[in-house]
């Protein structure tokens, strides 16, 4: 998973990357905004998932202490990061000003 990690936020588009749990009542919460971000933003951002229970070495590189967590990747730099369920014009301005 790393190496094809790397790969991914090292890309132009920028890259939304959710740390979430399957155990976790406001990441099924974020999942939908998340889903309407891309419907919307289309090829203007990836947005992958990473579960932090399937991927705790990832989890912990990055400092993730508590879920849903998303950092938002440039080219390979993290460029922002919020922990907590923000509403998808939030998530949207935050991409579009990056």
């Amino acid at each position: 998973m790393k190496s094809s990690f790397n790969n991914i936020i090292n890309s132009d588009t920028p890259v939304l990357v959710d740390f979430y749990a399957n155990w976790c009542g406001p990441c099924k919460a974020l999942a939908p905004i998340l889903n309407q971000v891309k419907e919307e933003l289309k090829d203007n951002v990836k947005i992958i998932k990473i579960d932090i229970d399937k991927n705790e070495l990832l989890a912990s590189k990055y400092q993730v202490r508590g879920v849903p967590t998303m950092l938002l990747f440039k080219k390979g730099k993290q460029v922002w990061r919020q922990s907590g369920v923000l509403q998808k014009s939030e998530i949207i301005s935050v991409i579009n000003s990056n």
